[in-house]
C-alpha cells in the first residue's frame, strides 16, 4: 500500500484523479502553511524585536535554529501522520517525540527572553503562536479532537501563566492566552478539516472502484444465469436419454440408436443456444451504449455531447462501434479529470467515424496500452475498422474509430 502510494505521487499532475490531485494540494498547502506563519510570526520579528544584547542575540539565534527545524520536521511528518489518519499505515513508534522536543525548546527559549527582558512582550506573543503551529497541525491528525482541545486548553493555562509570570506583565496574560488557543483552533481546523476531505474524497474513490467491479460481478452473474437457462433443461435431457439408451443397447433393443439420434439433436441445439447467448453477450447497440454513456457521464457531473442518430448501420459495424463507446466512456470515468466529454457518429464517404473526445489529459482505454485498446482494435479489424487514440489540439484527449462501409447508409445525421 505505502508503495503504491508513493508511486502516485511522482507521477504527472494531469495523470492524477481528483482525489491524488486534492491530496498533493492540501500537502503542498500544509508545507507552505508552516513555513510562511513562522516566518511572520518568529524568524522576522526576530530581526528588529530583540533587544541589543549579546544575551538577546544568543537566545534570538537558538530560537530561530530551533524554529527552521521544527519547519523541516513538520513537513517531512505530514505525510506519515497524513497516511496514519487515513488508515493507510500505522503511526510510527516515537513519531511524535521529535516535534514535541523541538516544540519543548522552543517554549523554554521564549520564556527565557521573557524573562530576561531580551525582546519585546509583542514578539513573545507571536513566536509563542508561531512555534505551536508546526506541532499542534501534526499533533491534531493523531489523537482525537476531545483529547486534543482538554490538552490545549491545558498548555494555554500553563503558558499563560508561566510567561505571565516571566515577564511580569499582567496585561500581556490576555494576549498569550488568546494567540496560544488561537494558534491550537487554527491547526485543528487547518489540518484536520482538509485531512477529513480527503478521507471523504478517497472513500467516494473507492465506492465508485467497487461500483465497477461490482457491474463485473453483475453481469458475470447474467451470463452465468443465461447460460444455467439454455444448457440446463438440455444437458438432463441429454443425460437421461443416453441413460436410457445405454439400458436399451445392452437389451439388445433397436430404439436406442433412436435415442442416440435424439441426443444428438438436443447437443446440437444446445451449441446453438450458447452461441446465441455468447454472441448476445459480445454484442453491444450502438444506440443503447450512446444514451447510456451520456446518461453515466452527465450522472458524474460531466457535460456531455452526443451527436449522432444511428440508424441503419450494418449490425457488425453497430456491435464494434457500441464497444468502442462503452470502453472510452468507461476510461474518460475512471482516468480522465474531464469536465466535459462529446461523443460525435458521422458517416462520410463510404465509412463512418466515431468521435470521443474529452478535455481532460487522460482517458484511454487501460491507460492507453493494456488489454481494452487491443480488445477494441481486434474488435474493429473484424470490421476492417482501425482504432486511434491520442491527446489532440488544445490538451483535449480523443479517441477515433474508423469502419468502413460497403452499401449506402442512410439515416445518420451528424
Amino acid at each position: 500500500m505505502t508503495g503504491r502510494i508513493r508511486r502516485w505521487q511522482q507521477r504527472h499532475w494531469g495523470e492524477r484523479s481528483k482525489a491524488e490531485r486534492v491530496e498533493l494540494f492540501s500537502v503542498v498547502t500544509w508545507h507552505g502553511t508552516v513555513w510562511f506563519i513562522m516566518a511572520c510570526w518568529v524568524l522576522l520579528p526576530l530581526l528588529g524585536a530583540l533587544a541589543h544584547r549579546p544575551v538577546a542575540a544568543v537566545l534570538g539565534t537558538l530560537l530561530a535554529l530551533v524554529a527552521v527545524a521544527q519547519c523541516v520536521l513538520a513537513n517531512r511528518l505530514t505525510r506519515t501522520v497524513l497516511d496514519h489518519y487515513l488508515g493507510r499505515a500505522q503511526l510510527p513508534a516515537g513519531a511524535r517525540r521529535a516535534p514535541a522536543v523541538l516544540l519543548g525548546l522552543a517554549l523554554g527559549l521564549i520564556v527565557a527572553i521573557a524573562a530576561l527582558d531580551a525582546g519585546t512582550p509583542m514578539l513573545v506573543r507571536m513566536a509563542l503562536s508561531g512555534c505551536l503551529l508546526p506541532f499542534a497541525l501534526l499533533y491534531g491528525l493523531t489523537v482525537p479532537v476531545r483529547v486534543f482541545l482538554r490538552r490545549s486548553a491545558v498548555l494555554t493555562v500553563l503558558l499563560t501563566v508561566t510567561v505571565g509570570i516571566a515577564d511580569h506583565d499582567g496585561i500581556g496574560l490576555v494576549g498569550t492566552a488568546v494567540v496560544t488557543a488561537f494558534q491550537a483552533v487554527f491547526a485543528l481546523l487547518a489540518g484536520r478539516c482538509g485531512a477529513w476531505t480527503l478521507a471523504v474524497l478517497w472513500e467516494a474513490e473507492r465506492a465508485r472502484e467497487v461500483e465497477a467491479r461490482l457491474a463485473v460481478v453483475e453481469e458475470r452473474l447474467r451470463f452465468g444465469r443465461d447460460l444455467h437457462d439454455v444448457l440446463g433443461r438440455n444437458l438432463s435431457v441429454i443425460s437421461l436419454k443416453s441413460e436410457l439408451a445405454v439400458q436399451l443397447a445392452r437389451r439388445g433393443r433397436p430404439e436406442a440408436v433412436e435415442q442416440m439420434i435424439e441426443v444428438q439433436r438436443v447437443a446440437q441445439e444446445s451449441q446453438r443456444e450458447v452461441r446465441a447467448v455468447v454472441r448476445g453477450y459480445r454484442e453491444a447497440d450502438l444506440g443503447v451504449e450512446l444514451a447510456g454513456a451520456q446518461g453515466v457521464l452527465a450522472a458524474a457531473g460531466i457535460d456531455c455531447e452526443v451527436r449522432a442518430a444511428p440508424a441503419a448501420l450494418p449490425a457488425g459495424v453497430q456491435s464494434a462501434l457500441g464497444w468502442v463507446v462503452r470502453e472510452a466512456t468507461t476510461n474518460v470515468l475512471r482516468h480522465a479529470d474531464a469536465g466535459r466529454c462529446t461523443l460525435c457518429l458521422r458517416v462520410l464517404e463510404g465509412s463512418v467515424v466515431l468521435t470521443v473526445e474529452n478535455d481532460g489529459l487522460a482517458g484511454t482505454p487501460d491507460g492507453g496500452g493494456g488489454s481494452g485498446l487491443a480488445g477494441l482494435r481486434e474488435r474493429l479489424a473484424a470490421v476492417d475498422g482501425t482504432l486511434e487514440a491520442g491527446v489532440a489540439a488544445g490538451g483535449r484527449f480523443r479517441v477515433v474509430a474508423e469502419v468502413p462501409l460497403k452499401q449506402e447508409v442512410s439515416g445518420v445525421t451528424s
